[in-house]
Formats: structure tokens, C-alpha cells, sequence
């Protein structure tokens, strides 16, 4: 089982100084920031996914890439760009979720292919369009008309991507898109895109699905799908039932939900080996627009509020030190709490006391944890939480390296 990073520009300074919040005057970001893989020990992605929307833009207007981050990249290449070891392998993209709401997909298979061919890809995904929709109980005459023609859309793009990367001289290992609405339109995409020749096939559209309905779909497509033929989910983390995944012939898929969940969810901030932890929030005052009106209108002290964060974070270095309890630490965050959401109900003081009482960091092993200790579950600005991702990342290959797949083989982060 094969893990597969999106990639979303997402690095971080090694100079960055958690004391005084700040870089160094000499910090150039594309020459000095990391990537996961150039932190931790080892890389905890298989590999790297990067969508042509996220660097080339779409309809919706420019990607995440300056003028000049796209020409390096076409430049030097993916494997080069990102500074890939050796053994890590690049997929391309296109991204339909950046244009779901148009009628055709914005790009063209020539453009596609320039993409994925002067950037230097492993492989490449043909061009699809996403249906927002499931239901198995839909007969062939009820289908909505624009299910059926996204489907038909999809594997026309998929027939004329393969032909085209055949008569190119196959530089990259086609990879078909299937979409569907049902079990039954999914193993049909996937029936079709054999014949045409596809021996991997990457389901999209599945990312809303219940674990339930994704199993049915499995279910269904191992009916018809060849020996031979590998199957990538597009954006799902389902660690605990990727056993029941592989055994219908699934062999990677993709997420950045380990990441994401660093700064994005309310609670699961924090990845140890067996279950998540609430990150503790510190945040800056200086920005906190809220907080900055309120304090511009006379309604908070701005010398108290500096003051309050300052001990917030003295009190959770002095703890992770040993010289500070965590009843002390609890009592100054919640005042600061309180101060940026006066009268706010449902404090997250248990949650902190129990992210405090394991102190998880302690006992991790990857090399953020061990360099940065409490830094990295404070939750405040992108150093610390994307850090915290990385070791998300890092916890959650170890997680997939324990997974058995089918005959014993143990699956790869």
C-alpha cells in the first residue's frame, strides 16, 4: 500500500526562532525551507502527487505557484524541484475539484501532457471530471443526465490520453481516472478502461463516500478487474480499513489529511502511535483581527492580552522543563482564553489537560519532536503547525507500515 502526498507548497524554516517568532534576515524560502522528506529521517510518503490546477491555475483564476516557482518547476523538473530522494516516486494530476463546476475540463490531453512530461513525472493521471453524486439504487434510466455524460466525459479524455502517451513514446506510466455514481458505474469505467489498456486505475469522486459505500464499489470492480490491474484512491485516509482495501486490489492512494489535521480540525491536532491529541492554543495577538478590534476599541487591554500570551508560553516551557504544574499551566490558558472569547461555554481545558498529563512529545522519536519538544503542540502560526503535520506525517507512515495487506506483506509509508 503506497501513500501518496499532495503536494501544496507546504515547507518550513529550520532557522525559525520559537522565542523571538522570528526568521533569519538571510532566510531565501525555495533555497533554505524543507520539505517533510528533507526533515524527518526518513521520507514518510511513497510519494509526491502534484496537480497541474495547483500549479498551473484553472478557470478559478491563478494556482498556488508564482510565475516564477511554475518555471523552476518546468525547469528542473518535479523530481528536482521538490528535491526528491531517489526513491520517492511523482504522480501527476490534474485536480478536478478545482473545476467541478464547469460544463468541460479546462485543460486540453496535449496540455496535460506537456505538464506531466516536462516536469519529468513517474507517472500520470488522465484527465477526469468529478461527479458529485452516489446512488445505488438508480436504475440506467434514472441516472441524472449529468452523471452520465461527467462519466462519459471521463473515459473519452481516458481513451485519448492513452493513445496519446502510446504514440509519445510512453515517458509516463498512463494511469486511467475512473468516475461513477453507484458500484455498478464504477466497475463499468473500470471494465472499460482495461480494455483500452489501463493497468492502473485511479478512482475519483469517492472522498464524501462512507467506508461502507467505497467497500461496495471495491466489491463490485473485483468482479471484473484483471489480475494485474492496481487501483489508487484519490483523497481517502481510511488507515483502518486499508487492509479490507487492498484485498480488492487497492495499491496506493492519496490524502493530505495527516497534515491538514494539524491546524485544520478542532481537536485531533496531534498523531501518536495510537491516538490524537488536542493541540494547545497560544494565539498571537498580533494576529488575532478579532482581538485586534477589541483592543483598538478599548475593550481590552492590548499590554494585558501581550502580557497573558507571553505566560502562556512561559508556563508550557516551564512545564515541559519540570518546573510548572499543570494545574498553574491550565489556569493561565483558560484566563487567556477567556480574554479572546469572553464568555465563551465550552472551554478545551480538559482537552489540554489531557494532551499535557501524556505529554506525547516526550516520547516520540521523530526528529521535530526530539529538536522542539512543547513547541510542537502549540498550536500558533505556520512554523509550529505545519511541524506538527510533518510529524503527523511521520506518525502516520509508521501506522501504515504496521498494516498487514493480504499473504502477510506488510504495506509502505
Amino acid at each position: 500500500m503506497k501513500f501518496y502526498f499532495p503536494d501544496s507548497q507546504d515547507q518550513i524554516s529550520p532557522t525559525f526562532n520559537f522565542v523571538t517568532e522570528e526568521h533569519s534576515p538571510y532566510r531565501v524560502r525555495q533555497r533554505d525551507d524543507r520539505y517533510a522528506h528533507e526533515i524527518l529521517e526518513s521520507s514518510p510518503y511513497y510519494g509526491l502527487l502534484v496537480s497541474k490546477a495547483i500549479v498551473d491555475g484553472s478557470v478559478k483564476g491563478a494556482g498556488k505557484y508564482s510565475m516564477p516557482q511554475r518555471e523552476r518547476l518546468y525547469r528542473l523538473g518535479v523530481s528536482k524541484y521538490f528535491r526528491l530522494p531517489v526513491n520517492v516516486a511523482t504522480l501527476g494530476d490534474c485536480g478536478s475539484f478545482n473545476y467541478f463546476d464547469e460544463e468541460l475540463p479546462p485543460y486540453t490531453i496535449e496540455e496535460v501532457l506537456e505538464f506531466y512530461e516536462r516536469c519529468g513525472f513517474h507517472a500520470g493521471i488522465s484527465i477526469d471530471h468529478v461527479i458529485f453524486g452516489y446512488d445505488p439504487r438508480v436504475s440506467d434510466e434514472e441516472v441524472n443526465p449529468t452523471w452520465k455524460k461527467r462519466r462519459e466525459i471521463t473515459l473519452q479524455y481516458a481513451a485519448d490520453f492513452y493513445e496519446a502517451v502510446q504514440f509519445r513514446g510512453n515517458q509516463i506510466e498512463p494511469v486511467g481516472a475512473a468516475q461513477g455514481w453507484s458500484p455498478a458505474s464504477y466497475a463499468d469505467s473500470v471494465q472499460q478502461l482495461q480494455q483500452i489498456g489501463y493497468k492502473r486505475i485511479a478512482l475519483g469522486g469517492m472522498v464524501p463516500l462512507k467506508t461502507s459505500d467505497i467497500l461496495a464499489c471495491l466489491k463490485e470492480i473485483d468482479h471484473i478487474r484483471h489480475p494485474a490491474t492496481q487501483l489508487h484512491l484519490l483523497g481517502i485516509t481510511r488507515v483502518q480499513s486499508m487492509e479490507e482495501f487492498a484485498i480488492y486490489g487497492v495499491t496506493s492512494f492519496d490524502s493530505t489529511s495527516p497534515f491538514r489535521q494539524a491546524f485544520m480540525d478542532d481537536r485531533n491536532n496531534y498523531y501518536a502511535e495510537n491516538e490524537t491529541y488536542t493541540a494547545i492554543r497560544v494565539p498571537q495577538v498580533d494576529g488575532n483581527p478579532a482581538l485586534k478590534r477589541r483592543i483598538m476599541a478599548g475593550e481590552v487591554s492590548g499590554a494585558k492580552a501581550k502580557a497573558l500570551e507571553r505566560e502562556c508560553l512561559k508556563c508550557l516551557r516551564a512545564y515541559d522543563q519540570g518546573s510548572e504544574t499543570v494545574e498553574r499551566v491550565i489556569e493561565i490558558l483558560e484566563e487567556y482564553e477567556q480574554l479572546l472569547e469572553p464568555g465563551k461555554k465550552k472551554s478545551k481545558a480538559s482537552a489540554y489537560r489531557t494532551t499535557l498529563g501524556a505529554k506525547p512529545w516526550k516520547s516520540c522519536q521523530c526528529t521535530i519532536c526530539v529538536a522542539h519538544g512543547i513547541e510542537i503542540v502549540i498550536f500558533r502560526g505556520s512554523e509550529r503547525n505545519k511541524r506538527r503535520g510533518f510529524h503527523n506525517l511521520s506518525v502516520f507512515a509508521g501506522r501504515m507500515r504496521r498494516i498487514e495487506c493480504p499473504g502477510g506483506r506488510s504495506t509502505s509509508g
